[in-house]
């Protein structure tokens, strides 16, 4: 019976959405990269990473992500919400439902606040050939998905 029963909650789960483990892991890992932005080592996979908080849409909660980043203007840098191609991840939902309650941190840095700013159309496709030229693996991430990914500004508030 209770087999029965967890198999269908598992039915209920949308495909390409985390399941209960891969949530688990994915807080680890973040809690881990998160760490290293806070000791002055901000670098996964070649890429930049920054420390992105945001409070959740729902709960009100803080929370804190670790995203790579992209450098734009003097002092704005690009985020891409790809979320594993098929949704968006929840830090950008929770980016978009509070923008004015963003904040990141640099390596070995304090959190500054930061304003987002969803790029659209020939500024979006600007900086997607920046993003894709430094970062090929990500344009075939792209090319593998049915959705846009957003990029996201953030410039300092």
């Amino acid at each position: 019976m209770a087999q029965e029963q967890q198999a269908s909650k598992n039915d209920k789960r949308k495909p390409g959405t985390p399941g209960a483990f891969s949530r688990w892991m994915q807080q680890k890992m973040n809690a881990r990269m998160s760490r290293k932005v806070r000791r002055g080592r901000g670098t996964f996979m070649g890429m930049d990473v920054l420390i992105l908080n945001t409070v959740g849409r729902r709960s009100g909660q803080r929370r804190e992500t670790p995203v790579a980043w992209f450098g734009d203007s003097e002092d704005g840098r690009l985020v891409i919400a790809s979320g594993g191609g098929s949704q968006h991840p929840d830090w950008y939902v929770n980016l978009m439902a509070h923008p004015d309650r963003a904040s990141i941190e640099l390596p070995g840095s304090e959190a500054a606040p930061v304003t987002p700013h969803r790029l659209e159309g020939a500024e979006r496709e600007q900086a997607w050939q920046r993003i894709a030229a430094a970062q090929p693996r990500i344009a075939k991430y792209q090319s593998k998905s049915e959705r846009e990914y957003p990029i996201v500004r953030l410039t300092p508030r």
